[in-house]
């Protein structure tokens, strides 16, 4: 149901940091509200709607246009003979270097199987045995086994994708489509109560509006967007990780931004989405070589070029700088023609379209930003610490990954959790007890009626200006060469200097002329990367160490008696960040009200 807003109501409010926007114009109400349309919230989407709850799924662009569909590996889980989740327990954990919430990870590796069972009764075809009909399993990065089940050879992603929006079309769940969303909004006792958002020519449904939900779930994706170079698409530009800060959220862990070793290098001009060349390219018995051939991987790790992959990038950019090159090189032209046409067609298209032949020549790749292991701190449950608002996939930080994530574990932590804060929203629905944990307890959506329903009020503009769309790229180039693969003290106080620099200079232009850049889709992403990019660089200056995928050459070492602890982050009302850490490897109890029935991560 749409209606206008303005009704005389208990007003729902928008945080004083807000990004400047209008006043929304409509309004719509459901029971949950997901924003983001890859494996994760898609999941939420199905599970809570089958479960009996009015659900609303907004999305940047498409329904299948997020990070999903680009996931070219496949996705990890015990499924092998011989295979056990505590042998996949063992591996994530040793890739994490010594970060990961290992209650997290049990629950991950555990409930993985039959996440994925499920996952193919929802309509996902995995490539599979002709002859046993068995899935067909690979291995990547440090995996000790094979686990990895793929499909279309490397469209996996494309795949889950596929399958999933199907099952939300076939269910007849509200989306909306062409949505940038702007800020959460919140009842008068601080609890979610639904989203700003922006909408790009749907009719009645068009600029500014907001979604009415007692349970916001945040399923964004990345933020690899703060990069010039990125496998990530245009869309990643850590949206609800802004959000989830301007809320008074914590995040946790961002600056452990995996880059994936192996990139199609383009050039040294190169900006914006590279094409991938998936690990399980070297899982299948490819080599990392140097311009002489020579295998640079042997020694440096047990597993050589199935190391995992801030071994993998450290070593590929130490051979570099060794060699005085831009790139090293992928070999697989022993795979053959037929190999490469079956197994990896789409890396193989993609390839032959930047003037590559894997088949009779070694591809050249380079590091480059890949995924976020860090972002909005939640519990076993999905709940982060504002009540009502929940994360997961890549936007959010459970523990799972650690300082590095284990390769094709992201698809897989965006299915078990995704059915966890399903579980979570619905369970006093299914059972005829209490509300959702997301609901407080209040009178759900779908039972307002009248002066009862909240109104959505006008985003707060606060005193923080907007940035202009060209910062975008400027933050890009401030974080590639201060806060990438590389890092030390000196780059990154020059990072957060210029960082700062951006943001004084758009403040003195208001203070100057009454003017900030005009609302936007593009001014708001640019402000949002902003946003993401300070927390990277403050929490990366505050890690005095080497740790997985945070590499300060300045601080070699991993130190674990100093460092074996997490980094939280929060936004204060003045726009400062307040960067703390933990006690110890464990993530701190939630402020969620609720009781638990397992200790939180």
């Amino acid at each position: 149901m749409t209606r206008p807003t303005g009704r005389p109501a208990a007003e729902a409010t928008a945080p004083a940091a807000a990004l400047r926007a209008p006043a929304p114009g409509w309004a719509t109400e459901a029971d949950v509200v997901v924003v983001g349309s890859g494996v994760a919230g898609l999941t939420v989407a199905l599970r809570c709607a089958a479960a009996g709850a009015k659900v609303t799924v907004v999305t940047k662009a498409r329904l299948d246009d997020g990070s999903t569909r680009w996931a070219q590996g496949g996705i990890a889980a015990a499924l092998g003979e011989g295979d056990t989740p505590e042998q996949h327990l063992d591996d994530t954990l040793v890739a994490g270097a010594g970060l990961c919430a290992e209650q997290a990870v049990r629950a991950l590796v555990t409930e993985g199987p039959d996440a994925v069972r499920r996952l193919i009764a929802t309509g996902a075809r995995f490539d599979a045995d002709d002859a046993t009909g068995e899935i067909l399993l690979t291995r990547e990065g440090g995996h000790h086994r094979r686990r990895i089940a793929h499909a279309g050879g490397d469209a996996t992603g494309a795949e889950i994708s596929r399958a999933l929006v199907d099952a939300v079309r076939a269910a007849g769940i509200e989306t909306v489509e062409n949505a940038l969303v702007l800020d959460l909004l919140k009842d008068g006792s601080g609890r979610a109560a639904g989203v700003t958002l922006h909408v790009m020519g749907e009719g009645q449904r068009d600029g500014v509006g907001a979604v009415l939900a007692d349970a916001v779930v945040l399923a964004t994706g990345g933020m690899g967007q703060i990069f010039s170079a990125t496998t990530n698409p245009a869309v990643s530009t850590g949206d609800g990780v802004a959000l989830a800060l301007r809320a008074g959220a914590e995040v946790s862990d961002l600056e452990f931004v995996q880059f994936h070793p192996t990139v199609l290098w383009l050039g040294p001009e190169a900006e914006g989405q590279q094409p991938l060349v998936s690990e399980a390219v070297r899982g299948e018995g490819a080599h990392l070589v140097d311009a002489d051939g020579v295998r640079f991987m042997l020694g440096q790790h047990e597993l050589a070029e199935l190391a995992p992959r801030d071994i993998v990038a450290k070593g590929i950019m130490r051979r570099m700088g060794e060699r005085g090159a831009e790139h090293m090189y992928l070999d697989a032209r022993h795979f053959g023609a037929e190999m490469w046409e079956r197994r990896f067609p789409t890396i193989l298209a993609a390839c032959r379209a930047h003037g590559i032949d894997p088949v009779t020549e070694p591809i050249p790749v380079a590091p480059a930003a890949h995924y976020a292991s860090g972002g909005v701190r939640t519990d076993l449950r999905g709940r982060t610490t504002v009540p009502g608002l929940y994360a997961c996939g890549e936007v959010a930080c459970t523990g799972v990954h650690g300082a590095n994530r284990l390769a094709s574990n992201s698809l897989l932590e965006g299915l078990v959790f995704a059915e966890r804060i399903a579980e979570d929203i619905t369970a006093g629905a299914e059972s005829g007890g209490p509300e959702p944990a997301g609901a407080g307890g209040r009178e759900r959506p779908a039972e307002r009626t009248g002066p009862s329903a909240p109104a959505a009020s006008p985003a707060a503009s606060g005193d923080a200006p907007l940035l202009a769309s060209e910062a975008r790229y400027e933050i890009q180039h401030i974080m590639t060469h201060g806060a990438g693969v590389l890092r030390s003290a000196e780059s990154l106080a020059r990072a957060a200097d210029r960082l700062e620099r951006v943001q004084d200079d758009a403040a003195a232009q208001l203070r100057r002329d009454g003017k900030t850049a005009e609302p936007g889709v593009e001014t708001w992403e640019a402000t949002n990367l902003h946003l993401v990019a300070r927390v990277l660089v403050a929490a990366a200056l505050r890690r005095e160490e080497t740790r997985g995928c945070h590499w300060r050459e300045d601080r070699p070492e991993r130190d674990d008696a100093a460092w074996r602890r997490h980094l939280l982050v929060t936004l204060r009302p003045d726009g400062a960040l307040d960067v703390r850490s933990t006690d110890s490897e464990a993530f701190p109890p939630s402020t969620t009200p609720r009781a638990e029935t397992e200790s939180r991560p």
